[in-house]
């Protein structure tokens, strides 16, 4: 009779040395210096108190000096969770650099950032990420275009995105009539003027990408934007409705809406979280 009994306690005690806790989820925000293929990047992680979550990365607009950016880096990142109407997405808002580097040059710190997440977080983090999408406004909103050439995720989201046509913002600064600036100082200190090296500007402005898009992608204008931004709107516009090796295209125009009209228009956000909700 003995040999039963040791069976059925074998049993039970394989049973129990199964049975293990499960962490309980936290929520915290923290923020995380992040290396994919040797590129080093700093992001702020804003992860609700769960385990299995969609990702939304976002990526800030214009900063004049690196110290500024995780500033700029947390704003964004309050800005989008506070018209997100999900509570359960994580949001990482990636700080990349700007002060010292030619503009777009840098999208080699958000493509880390991006395949970080994709392929590193989830082991790093000790969490499953699923769904990742992308929101960028103003220069981030060039950076999530331009990561929607290169790698798929499940949707973009891209406010006020520029420069659009860099050919005709440093020309105009060249000429005296509007103030100079970072961005196109640099430019001018490694390519010369717009006049005697107009490529080297094109194939930085954002027209230049504007096929061959990865994922669905929502862009965001108000009409009432900078003219700098409004004048080249329309040709933008054009070319990315004319692309045919691209997946859906949706673009939300806001009369009398401005540079942050994502953050500041009703119909605006409605169409951002209607985006990330049907897909």
């Amino acid at each position: 009779m003995r040999l039963p009994t040791l069976l059925t306690l074998f049993f039970f005690s394989c049973v129990e040395d199964n049975t293990t806790e499960q962490p309980t989820p936290t929520a915290y925000r923290i923020t995380k210096s992040i290396t994919y293929n040797r590129t080093n990047v700093d992001v702020v992680i804003d992860k609700p108190a769960l385990n299995e979550v969609d990702v939304l990365l976002v990526f800030h607009g214009t900063v004049m000096y690196d110290n500024s950016i995780m500033t700029n880096a947390n704003t964004t990142l309050d800005k989008f969770k506070g018209i997100l109407n999900r509570n359960d997405m994580m949001i990482v808002s990636v700080a990349y650099p700007q002060e010292n580097v030619l503009l777009g040059d840098n999208i080699v710190q958000g493509e880390a950032a991006l395949l970080w997440l994709k392929n590193k977080a989830s082991q790093e983090l000790g969490i499953t990420v699923k769904k990742v999408f992308l929101g960028g406004h103003s220069q981030g909103g060039y950076m999530v275009t331009r990561l929607n050439t290169m790698h798929q995720t499940n949707g973009v989201i891209a406010n006020a995105p520029g420069p659009l046509n860099l050919v005709y913002r440093c020309q105009l600064e060249e000429n005296g009539q509007v103030q100079s600036g970072a961005v196109c100082t640099k430019l001018k200190n490694v390519y010369g003027t717009t006049t005697s090296n107009p490529d080297a500007y094109l194939q930085r402005s954002l027209l230049n990408f504007t096929s061959g898009f990865k994922s669905d992608i929502l862009f965001v204008q108000g009409l009432n934007d900078a003219p700098i931004q409004m004048y080249l709107w329309p040709t933008f516009k054009q070319d990315v409705l004319s692309c045919r090796s691209c997946q859906n295209r949706l673009f939300v125009e806001i009369t009398g809406g401005e540079h942050g009209t994502l953050f500041e228009s009703s119909t605006a956000k409605t169409e951002f979280n209607n985006f990330i909700n049907s897909h």
